[in-house]
């Protein structure tokens, strides 16, 4: 950061504008960011690529079939049979739900089971403008009409209204249980790391101003420039702003703790802290911002979407941990780190201390060190085979059995799989005959179901009922034969929809996604890491560790989805956005640990050094680590398995970086390898000062100043 400006903000009058100018700024953002929540889109339109066939029967069916509509299959069971009062129940209930909030007046039904056990009754409901937050009370009242006076009847509520209804009810908790979650870990952790009862406040606070400036920077983005925002992106939002945001708040904090032992006045000491950390913070923001970003490369629009609403936060995150908190920090003087003071003229310890002993340690056979350590990841690594990332059944979507998930289960016993979520076809309207008649013949389709629901300027909209499960790989495989079935209808132009195919799409455009994004995000690091170290060989270096790290999370993150939590798979988009936090997060903790070997490698050489650096950074890089790793695994109190998965994957990731990766394989390869992985910079020619393993060299004097 350029001395003019860490010198301003740290000045002993400026501080107090820059305070209330912040306040002001995070009251204003605040205000913004509560409004959040009202322009989420979670319909399946805001998750799907544009081009997609599902998604163009969805945009080209609205005539017919409202998108915001959702149907709900209301299910009465008699395993004795039904009886005439039970019939007649159901046709009352279907006229009491017409008069239900939010339901449409046509409603479907009731319609007899074959096996004679059962019936339906299918309501539809249409979203307004709070769209699916509206949906847990709607099916609440559904099922207070349904179960009334039931005298037996077995009574639930399936289709995509109930899945709708729980998945609203699962995400409910990201604004409240998540952020709690994640906020009481980070608590425990300020005060672990500082063990003090004051100044662990103070990064909390600029923390959570990072979390609410940044929701109102993305209401912003989302009104002015019409940025999706969902629940999920919504949720990562909150984590990773806050995570990250503590991260570069630890290591100012850590900085600034040493230059306090270097000047007697705090203002000149933050000055210097902030010109010799900023840089390092500022690039490894920017390094997260970037690859961020790259996912606006996605087809998936929640994922494209995902890129700017994170990003957006992590530019929050910068800007209050590169401003505010300094200003507070100077404000309050050096007596917030009771009772742990930094004096001047206080030793320093960075060769010293644990991280110290560690890089010694390393240092007494740094190649053999690195390769057993590669080795070991390489060995994790191959868990990856045991990951199943072709997408999930509804059922298999949350981490509780849900509501819906079981009606559904007790409907496929009594009616076709597919009732209440039927393939959508769209067509030119001359051609509604021949098309429906190849759409009837397909295999996996029940033929009866089959009719054209309405036709106008000029296209026919038809629909029919799959024999399968809705979500099951049977259905998936009957929506390709429907496609090309009627795609071969000369001159129809016909498209296939409905739930089953947005999901089948939603799973080829996550695949496609993964092949294209994955190696724009490593050109892009590898970029920002040469122009900031100024070489090529060390940014090679720390890319592959930092890749050898995600392989060896998503390993161990396989093996534990499978055997210990029993999941069955994993989302199709889930290996793209680990891989996305991984390399981004794991880059940061190498910018961190070797800008810092840089700057000390120009005094003392590449080995010495690399053990300058890891002394000096070891214990608050760690910290960091445990702060962000925390933060992510709150992802866990939210019962959807693909943020469950997320977050305990990214979580075991940022560990293995800071604990392993960076503290002793990169440290290993820096004594290994010396001068030369900063070639073909001038650094490379710099001779090395030998290490002694002993110790007896610590930090004595500036050799080769």
């Amino acid at each position: 950061m350029n001395r003019q400006i860490a010198g301003w903000i740290a000045h002993r009058w400026a501080k107090w504008v820059t305070l209330v100018v912040s306040l002001i700024f995070i009251a204003v953002m605040a205000i913004l960011g509560f409004k959040l929540t009202s322009i989420q889109e979670n319909d399946i339109g805001s998750w799907l690529p544009g081009d997609a066939e599902s998604t163009q029967v969805i945009n080209k069916s609205e005539a017919f079939s409202d998108p915001n509509s959702a149907p709900a299959v209301v299910l009465y069971v008699r395993d004795s049979g039904i009886t005439p009062a039970d019939l007649a129940k159901a046709k009352a209930d279907a006229a009491a739900f017409a008069d239900v909030k939010l339901v449409d007046k046509d409603v479907v039904g009731p319609i007899p089971s074959k096996d004679g056990k059962a019936l339906q009754v299918i309501p539809t409901i249409t979203m307004d403008e709070d769209g699916w937050d509206k949906l847990p009370d709607a099916v609440k009242d559904i099922r207070k009409v349904a179960e009334k006076d039931s005298n037996g009847l077995d009574v639930k509520i399936a289709g995509p209204a109930a899945l709708g209804a729980d998945q609203a009810k699962a995400f409910a908790g990201i604004d409240g249980i998540l952020l709690f979650s994640a906020l009481g870990v980070v608590v425990i952790l300020l005060l672990l790391t500082y063990r003090s009862p004051v100044l662990w406040l103070i990064p909390l606070l600029c923390g959570v101003a990072s979390v609410l400036t940044a929701q109102g920077f993305v209401y912003l983005l989302a009104k002015g420039f019409g940025l999706t925002v969902n629940g999920q992106s919504a949720a990562i939002l909150s984590i990773l702003t806050l995570g990250a945001g503590i991260d570069y708040a630890l290591l100012l904090v850590a900085r600034y703790r040493e230059e306090l032992r270097h000047y007697s006045d705090r203002h000149e000491a933050m000055a210097h802290a902030l010109h010799r950390a900023g840089p390092a913070i500022i690039a490894s923001g920017a390094t997260v911002i970037i690859g961020l970003l790259c996912l606006m490369f996605a087809q998936m629009n929640s994922t494209s979407s995902l890129g700017p609403v994170t990003a957006a936060g992590i530019v929050m995150a910068l800007l209050m941990m590169m401003v505010l908190l300094p200003a507070l920090l100077v404000i309050f003087g050096r007596w917030v780190f009771w009772p742990f003071i930094p004096h001047f003229g206080d030793p320093e310890r960075n060769e010293s201390g644990i991280w110290g002993r560690v890089g010694r340690g390393i240092s007494k056979k740094p190649r053999f060190v690195w390769i057993v350590t590669a080795m070991i990841l390489g060995g994790f690594s191959l868990g990856i085979f045991q990951l199943d990332a072709n997408g999930m059944s509804n059922a298999d979507s949350f981490t509780k059995t849900q509501p819906s998930i079981t009606a559904d289960k007790e409907l496929a016993k009594h009616f076709d799989g597919g009732a209440g979520s039927p393939v959508a076809v769209i067509t030119k309207a001359d051609h509604a005959d021949a098309v429906k008649t190849a759409f009837a013949s397909v295999d996996g389709i029940d033929p009866a179901s089959v009719e054209v629901k309405g036709t106008g300027k000029g296209v026919a909209y038809l629909e029919g009922t799959l024999t399968s499960a809705p979500d099951s790989t049977q259905a998936f495989d009957t929506v390709d034969r429907v496609r090309d079935a009627v795609h071969k209808v000369p001159g129809a132009d016909a498209l296939v929809g409905g739930n089953t195919a947005v999901n089948k799409d939603v799973q080829s455009a996550s695949a496609a996604d993964n092949k294209l994004i994955i190696p724009i995000v490593l050109v892009a690091v590898f970029l920002i890491l040469a122009l900031l170290l100024r070489a090529l060989t060390a940014p090679l270096i720390l890319l592959g560790t930092v890749v050898l790290s995600f392989g060896a999370a998503l390993g161990i993150g396989a093996l534990v989805f499978r055997h210990v939590f029993d999941f069955a798979g994993a989302d199709s988009s889930f290996p793209l956005f680990a891989f996305v936090f991984l390399v981004a997060l794991g880059i940061d903790y190498n910018i961190f640990l070797m800008t810092r070997v840089r700057e000390e490698s120009l005094r003392h050489g590449t080995r010495r050094g690399a053990l300058i650096g890891l002394g000096a950074t070891g214990g608050v890089i760690t910290s960091a680590g445990l702060v962000l790793a925390g933060t992510f695994a709150a992802l866990g109190s939210i019962p959807i398995v693909f943020l469950a998965e997320l977050g305990f994957t990214v979580a075991v990731g940022v560990l293995l970086d800071t604990i392993i990766v960076r503290s002793v394989l990169v440290t290993a390869l820096n004594l290994d390898i010396g001068r030369h992985i900063w070639w073909p910079s001038k650094l490379a020619h710099k001779e090395d000062v030998p290490v002694s393993p002993a110790g007896d060299d610590v930090i004595k004097s500036p050799v080769g100043a």
